[in-house]
């Protein structure tokens, strides 16, 4: 069976790669940065039969040339999805930067080396709709703007110079070294988690359900299910129809508040269903790193269209409010544990 590399394989959207890809079938290697990951991970696919054959691990990180040649070597297939996520600003924004720049070059230049057959990228909507003074409807033609007046956060700033800096790559290789290459440009993924490892898009459910936020920051955002985000990845890599092209997936979009009174009238009473003035949320993020990211983007639309995926795929995605409901049981099962 053709072996598939899933690089970052303790990350979210990773694991329900890797579960998809060992439901199909495929033998999969992953990248790990660390071994202590490795017994999670397995404890996560243990339904597989001959796991210790059909499931590789490869230490790698991203910072560092050494080990990407041989993790890649033997696979027809790349998904690169590691990348750092963190909803606060650091104070450093290279923290963010050459991991996500630097780390896929790596990935990419391995895979010119090695005869592989497509690599379908994941990138963010971060690289698509952030930055700009007016909203608007964005789509696959859309980047962030990362001017330094643009006010883009070092997290949306690392997503979209690293999947230019893909793209900028792509065009460089000779005709014997070339790959098929598609862009999944995922929006606020949320959904079922394997491991404990709850990940940061369902940290703000947590918040939410936990009554740590006492009203809603005004935020907008779109909103779709891990599993579906998955699905896009190995959909992608199998399907010609995806080549070079960047693909927005996205179920709906909302306010915060939205998520708030979903999960209150879903009989999570703690989650806030009022919005917090601007103001306050700005005088708060002084405190709460994790609004830091937030007051650049404040009341401001970021709507998508979703024409490009909804030509391609042949499903339908999992509503968002479902993916946010299973996500907080879950949280709150895992919380009485």
């Amino acid at each position: 069976m053709e072996k598939v590399l899933v690089t970052g394989g303790s990350g979210f959207i990773a694991l329900h790669c890797i579960d998809q890809l060992l439901e199909k079938g495929y033998v999969v290697r992953t990248t790990i940065r660390s071994e202590s990951r490795i017994d999670e991970i397995k404890k996560a696919m243990n339904q597989y039969p001959n796991l210790d054959q059909n499931l590789e691990f490869h230490i790698c990180d991203l910072l560092e040339d050494s080990g990407w040649d041989e993790a890649v070597n033997g696979c027809e297939y790349v998904l690169h999805v590691a990348s750092p996520f963190i909803l606060e600003v650091p104070s450093d924004e290279d923290v963010l930067i050459r991991p996500a720049v630097d780390g896929t070059l790596r990935v990419l230049e391995a895979c010119s080396r090695n005869n592989v057959k497509k690599v379908v990228l994941t990138s963010s909507v971060a690289a698509v709709a952030y930055g700009h003074e007016k909203s608007k409807i964005y789509d696959e033609s859309d980047w962030s703007n990362t001017g330094e007046d643009s006010g883009i956060t070092p997290y949306a700033k690392s997503k979209t110079l690293a999947e230019k800096a893909a793209w900028n790559f792509l065009d460089t290789l000779s005709s014997d070294k070339k790959f098929d290459f598609t862009v999944i440009n995922p929006v606020g993924v949320f959904g079922p988690m394997l491991t404990s490892d709850i990940g940061t898009s369902n940290s703000l459910v947590s918040k939410l359900i936990n009554g740590e936020l006492p009203a809603c920051p005004a935020t907008h955002m779109g909103y779709v299910d891990v599993r579906d985000v998955a699905k896009a990845h190995i959909f992608s890599m199998l399907n010609e129809s995806t080549n070079k092209k960047r693909i927005i997936v996205s179920e709906s979009e909302m306010f915060f508040v939205d998520v708030g009174r979903i999960l209150n009238n879903a009989g999570f009473k703690k989650s806030p269903t009022k919005q917090m003035p601007n103001w306050l949320v700005k005088i708060l993020a002084l405190f709460v790193k994790e609004l830091s990211g937030v007051t650049k983007s404040l009341g401001k639309r970021v709507d998508t269209d979703k024409s490009m995926a909804k030509s391609l795929f042949d499903w339908d995605y999992i509503s968002a409010k479902d993916s946010i409901i299973d996500t907080a049981n879950q949280l709150s099962a895992m919380d009485k544990k």
